[in-house]
């Protein structure tokens, strides 16, 4: 019986998570039910025409994209992953005193040269 007692009152500590998330998605579900009732139902040939940046497209849209894109992509990805490190540096900044300093000079002239590196290699140019 205490067992039992005992694990109902750990699974309320989770009350409040699982209310938060009900309200998430009961607020997402609800945002598009709400924009699928109240939308305008007005069809007009320019309006079901595609778009494409104030152009009419003039070919497929199954065309491969160019492989500098991925690259351009795949850098800010790996750029952005690593100024994420930053914040909680930045917030232990006073516990781990002039050694962490250390590691976060060491860190950013990584990241600096890897920036270069890309740069000279061209990998930032978008033609």
């Amino acid at each position: 019986m205490t067992a039992s007692l005992e694990f109902s009152t750990y699974l309320f500590h989770y009350a409040p998570i699982v209310v938060f998330i009900a309200i998430a998605a009961a607020f997402g579900v609800g945002t598009l039910v709400l924009s699928y009732v109240v939308h305008p139902r007005i069809f007009s040939s320019e309006k079901l025409s595609a778009y494409e940046c104030g152009s009419e497209p003039i070919s497929d849209a199954r065309m491969p994209f160019p492989v500098r894109y991925y690259i351009i992509a795949m850098l800010f990805v790996i750029f952005d992953v690593e100024l994420v490190f930053l914040y909680p540096w930045a917030v232990a900044f006073d516990k781990i005193g002039l050694f962490g300093l250390i590691e976060m000079i060491i860190f950013i002239a990584l990241f600096v040269a890897g920036y270069a590196y890309a740069w000279r290699k061209g990998a930032l140019e978008w033609d």
